[in-house]
Parts: structure tokens; C-alpha cells; sequence
């Protein structure tokens, strides 16, 4: 029964598949000879489609997410995590345990940006709400980009409860990081923080931002009025 369930779930998802569209994810998404995503493969569905497909199948065994999310194609390893998502939403303490070890158990399949934006924040970082979160420094300092990635977007979970010390700690160790995809994503957390207390990031920005990347700082100003924006960007603050 799992089988033919795993089966008709693939089945559906690839009658979406389109081809145009597939060649435009490939290019989007950097799957070329030395790009970070080299040789991941997209069928050409887009995630609207995937997610409603979510809420026709999210009530699967787990097996069969295990399945999808360790699959060579894209779009069927964020199914898996999409209805992972949804399950652990529903789930109780002992399911949500479950799919927190399930996660980091397959962080080498949540390769790409898309697959951890959409999904750490509700599963890690939701999981260590009320537990210890020294994992999260774990995951920073991990050779791995997208567990490194995967440690700064679970703390967006905080970040809505306006909780933002985990945010700044991690930001902090991935301040030298080498990667764009880090620059971007510290940014974009450093940003939300703000939007919720500009005191607070401006706090942080005021220690670090002539360290940070271009890209991080950019990222993390981008809302700032134009000529406190400028200010940042010429070193003037």
C-alpha cells in the first residue's frame, strides 16, 4: 500500500512537469558545471502546484517522505519537505521529535536555498523553541553551506516571537563565511530583526558592519532610509 501511494504521489506530481518551465529552474536555481547546485534536476513544476498537492497528500506514512526526500529531483524532495512541514504543524511531541531527526538526518538532501527557506524555520526551529538551541552554533560552524544556511533561517522562527539573541549569535559566526548564499540569508535575518527593532540590529550592524560582506550589509540595510543607508555603505556611521 505504501508503494502504490509513494507511486501515485510521484505520478501526480510529475503530470505537472513541464519542460519550459524546467529549463528556466535549472538556470534559476545554479544547477550548472561548478554552480552550487550542480546536477540537481527539475522537471518544471512550480511550487503553487506542489503545494497543493500538499494538502492532498500530507497525511502519508513517513517512509514515504523519506522517500521523496531523498529523491535525485527537486521538485519531489520539497513535496517531502513541504509535507513535512505540514505534519509536524499537526503533529504531537513525540511525531515532532520524529521529523526534527528525520531533518538533520537528510540535511545532505535540503540542497538548495529554496528547500531551507521553506522549511527550517518550521522544523528546526520550531522543534528547539523550548529546548536548547546550542545546535544551531552546531550547524554554523558545519563545512556543509546548506546546514550552515539552514542555522541562520531556523532562527526566523525567533525572530517572529521577537526573540533575536540566537539571530545575532549565529550571524556573528558567519560573519567571514565565504559564501553569497550566507551573505544573502545573515542579511535577510539581520533585516527582519530590524523590521521588528531597528535599535537592536543597529546595535549589531554598529560592532560588525565594516566586517560584514557587501552583500550581507546591503541585504541587512535594505529598508533603511536612504540616507542612513548611505551612511552604512560609505562607513560614515
Amino acid at each position: 500500500m505504501s508503494q502504490l501511494t509513494l507511486t501515485e504521489i510521484v505520478s501526480g506530481l510529475h503530470g505537472l512537469a513541464d519542460a519550459d518551465t524546467s529549463k528556466h529552474l535549472q538556470k534559476y536555481f545554479k544547477t550548472g558545471p561548478g554552480e552550487y547546485a550542480e546536477g540537481d534536476v527539475f522537471i518544471g513544476v512550480k511550487v503553487p502546484q506542489i503545494r497543493t498537492l500538499v494538502s492532498r497528500f500530507w497525511k502519508v506514512e513517513l517512509q514515504i517522505i523519506r522517500s521523496l526526500l531523498t529523491s535525485p529531483i527537486h521538485e519531489e524532495r520539497l513535496l517531502a519537505l513541504l509535507i513535512l512541514v505540514r505534519k509536524f504543524k499537526h503533529g504531537d511531541e513525540g511525531l515532532r521529535r520524529t521529523l526534527f531527526r528525520m531533518y538533520l538526518e537528510n540535511t545532505v538532501h535540503i540542497n538548495n536555498w529554496d528547500l531551507i527557506d521553506s522549511s527550517a524555520e518550521h522544523v528546526v526551529g520550531a522543534y528547539l523553541k523550548d529546548k536548547d538551541r546550542g545546535l544551531l552554533q552546531e550547524l554554523a560552524v558545519s563545512e556543509s553551506l546548506w546546514e550552515r544556511r539552514i542555522a541562520i533561517l531556523s532562527t526566523f522562527h525567533y525572530i517572529k516571537h521577537h526573540e533575536f539573541d540566537d539571530t545575532l549569535k549565529i550571524a556573528e559566526i558567519l560573519l567571514q563565511d565565504r559564501e553569497d548564499l550566507i551573505h544573502k540569508a545573515v542579511g535577510w535575518m539581520l533585516r527582519e530583526v530590524g523590521n521588528r527593532n531597528r535599535w537592536v540590529e543597529e546595535q549589531f550592524l554598529k560592532l560588525h558592519y565594516k566586517e560584514m560582506p557587501r552583500t550581507m550589509l546591503r541585504y541587512a540595510i535594505e529598508k533603511f532610509p536612504e540616507e542612513l543607508r548611505q551612511d552604512y555603505l560609505k562607513g560614515r556611521v
